[in-house]
């Protein structure tokens, strides 16, 4: 399903990156540290160590991030992921737009079909990935409080990987990244085709009832994404903060025998460490992400008509 309301023409590309770079900015702006907290819940393994913060939740997580590291500690590692924004939104709305026109190309359809939306969502996911994971490892070792006197920042982060590790190890995992976002846009694009259909269809013209379906769809799908790829995120997140011994097999490496681990170890609700924060962000954050892409194409496609 394309982010565009089906009886407008795609833009072309440079528009789909800079409306998805505008939404993707917004949206990590006003959500950025649930996400911090998110990262700080699913790093954590085991029982409370004495003289050490163990978090009981959402809140207490955010309230002792605050209390003992300032409020400055939740925007920390941001400029990685404000880097990867603009490639990471422009990547998966417009990834989601040209697999869209290939797959309909390649079964004989004119229209998009649910089938078709959730395929195309999670081709787009599988894209989109390739470009995140040097990013998310970067953010993943600054978020944690173990790494926060290890790196000076992101370049920091980069270079001691690179020198430690080898640059491949920019790329740890991203077998776990792939399906993360395979199931995610797979939701995300698969349930705001359904719920579009089954809103009333805004009056053209109406930006307040275009707005309204946006966010309701955009949040319903985000909320979908992240139920669906939760698990595969706290395997994302142990295994991107680990470092590689050489000689040694690391604890968490793939994603699914990670998976696994975590299920013996730690019971089936530890593959859904940080999920308030995550859905609190991604629900309201698909909503946000929808909104403001769709504008920013709106504000593109009207200023084409009038040059």
């Amino acid at each position: 399903m394309s982010a565009n309301p089906p009886q407008q023409k795609p833009l072309p590309f440079v528009y789909q990156f800079a409306a998805g770079a505008v939404a993707g900015v917004s949206e990590i702006l006003i959500m950025y540290p649930l996400d911090v907290v998110k990262t700080r819940v699913q790093l954590q393994k085991g029982a409370p160590v004495p003289g050490q913060d163990y978090y009981n939740g959402m809140f207490d997580c955010l309230r002792k991030i605050v209390k003992n590291e300032g409020p400055s500690r939740l925007y920390r590692g941001i400029t990685a992921p404000i880097l990867m924004e603009a490639p990471k939104r422009a990547t998966k709305f417009a990834a989601n737009d040209s697999w869209g026109s290939f797959y309909r190309g390649l079964f004989g359809v004119d229209k998009q079909t649910q089938s078709l939306a959730v395929l195309t969502g999670a081709t787009a996911g599988a894209t989109e990935s390739f470009v995140v994971v040097p990013f998310e490892l970067v953010k993943i070792r600054l978020q944690d409080r173990a790494s926060a006197g290890k790196y000076n920042g992101m370049l920091d982060v980069v270079k001691k990987i690179v020198a430690a590790e080898g640059p491949l190890a920019l790329y740890n995992g991203l077998e776990s990244t792939l399906w993360r976002h395979i199931l995610w846009n797979s939701g995300y694009f698969g349930c705001i085709f359904q719920v579009r259909a089954q809103l009333p269809a805004a009056e053209p013209g109406n930006k307040a009832q275009q707005t309204r379906n946006d966010l309701i769809a955009g949040t319903v799908g985000g909320t979908m994404g992240t139920i669906l790829n939760t698990p595969m995120d706290v395997v994302k997140s142990r295994i991107q903060n680990t470092d590689k011994i050489p000689g040694q097999v690391p604890k968490y490496n793939w994603a699914w025998p990670a998976v696994g681990t975590v299920m013996k170890e730690e019971g089936f609700s530890a593959l859904y460490k940080g999920f308030m924060p995550k859905v609190l962000r991604l629900g309201p954050g698909g909503g946000i992400l929808l909104v403001v892409f769709t504008g920013m194409m709106d504000f593109f496609r009207k200023m084409r008509e009038e040059a």
